[in-house]
């Protein structure tokens, strides 16, 4: 308070970072202190405090943003840093809590630019529900974004759990096999310590935020999975799969030939939707037959880590069957649109099975539709025809 009565804030701010420096915690350079001395005589000439504030805001340097509390203290922090920045800089509480901002004694939005020499006010209140997702990208401090992320990641726990569960669901039916087989206590267990989760619903609640992805979960559970089975006969499995079905069913007639295998159960991988025309390989799945996927399907990487399980498969060229593709289509909002894309539809041999159309606030509509095609180039005409529809600017087939 001495030092600050005789010779002000800017003498304050020497002092303290002079500290700073005997603890090791901030270094600062001595043309900083060069600089301060220099402002200090400055000060002692200077009548008016707005002049003297004028000076600092152009002397200042240019990485760095020095703003000051309402009580004096000075807050350093990264060029182009707002009130929220300044707001989790003083106390992550206060941050959270925020609701309003002073710049100079007039209230600002939270998301304003501050200047060197800027006089910062945050308003708060109790009944805050928190940080908005949105202040993510205004924020320039890495402290201040962790702080957000962090309160995201405690209050939408359950939310993300949930979420995360899902996710792992669905990868776990893209590779074929059943939560049963992979959600074993040994497998768990050396995957939560691998990846230093507390419990389960940790790695839920992670993989539902976004911090893991559920492939990488899914991954080193399948590690754990081959480690403890010993890799199977696949002459025998073939042998199995022929036995199995001795007689007609629905699947028999899939257009799909697995290494002359006559009445073998196949399924469609939802991954990719594989139809006639693409390149598509097999993977034997444990007691639901053989899946097929597309070569350039997402998980195929996943799949040729088990390259025992691979087989040769091939389109049928006498049997016909119709096949479901997953189409979405993204365009400006307008009328009829929907009406023009099912009249499109019509107008192919493709039967439209489901169709669901979105617009968002900015006016861009999502359509997602489900086809029945006979081949892919039968898919690619009606491709074609709805990218000439007015208004649409992509489609493209889900995979």
């Amino acid at each position: 308070m001495h030092r600050i009565a005789e010779f002000g804030i800017a003498a304050h701010w020497a002092y303290k970072e002079a500290n700073k420096v005997k603890k090791t915690v901030v270094k600062v350079e001595e043309d900083k202190l060069s600089w301060l001395r220099e402002t200090l005589e400055w000060q002692k000439d200077m009548q008016d405090p707005q002049e003297f504030l004028n000076t600092l805001k152009t002397e200042l340097f240019e990485d760095e943003v020095y703003v000051f509390t309402r009580n004096g203290d000075i807050k350093v922090l990264p060029t182009g840093a707002t009130p929220i920045d300044f707001a989790y800089n003083v106390h992550t509480e206060i941050g959270h809590r925020m609701t309003g901002a002073k710049i100079n004694g007039k209230m600002m939005p939270i998301i304003t630019k501050l200047n060197n020499g800027d006089i910062v006010e945050i308003i708060t209140t109790e009944n805050h529900k928190g940080p908005s997702k949105d202040w993510l990208k205004f924020v320039q401090s890495s402290s201040a974004r962790n702080k957000i992320l962090q309160w995201f990641k405690k209050e939408e726990r359950e939310e993300n759990i949930e979420k995360g569960k899902e996710l792992l669901q669905k990868e776990i039916k893209k590779i074929g096999m059943t939560e049963n087989e992979l959600y074993k206590a040994e497998y768990i267990n050396t995957t939560l310590e691998r990846y230093k989760f507390p419990s389960i619903n940790d790695m839920y609640s992670s993989v539902g935020f976004g911090a893991i992805s559920a492939g990488k979960i899914i991954s080193k559970l399948l590690y754990e999975y081959r480690k403890d089975h010993e890799v199977e006969n696949i002459d025998e499995k073939i042998e199995e799969l022929a036995k199995k079905k001795k007689t007609p069913n629905k699947n028999a007639n899939s257009g799909v030939i697995v290494k002359g295998i006559d009445n073998c159960l196949v399924k469609f991988s939802k991954c990719c939707n594989p139809v006639p025309g693409d390149e598509i390989i097999g993977y034997i799945t444990k007691g639901r037959g053989v899946s097929i996927h597309t070569k350039d399907c997402i998980n195929i990487k996943e799949l040729f880590q088990e390259e025992e399980r691979i087989i040769d498969v091939e389109w049928s060229e006498t049997e016909k069957a119709s096949y479901k593709v997953d189409v979405e289509i993204h365009s400006n909002d307008r009328d009829g649109l929907v009406a023009d894309m099912a009249k499109e539809i019509n107008n192919s041999k493709a039967v439209m099975l489901l169709i669901n159309s979105k617009v968002n606030k900015e006016r861009i509509v999502t359509t997602e539709m489900t086809l029945e095609v006979e081949n892919v180039e039968e898919l690619n005409k009606v491709l074609k025809a709805l990218r000439k529809i007015d208004s649409v600017y992509e489609v493209k087939r889900k995979k």
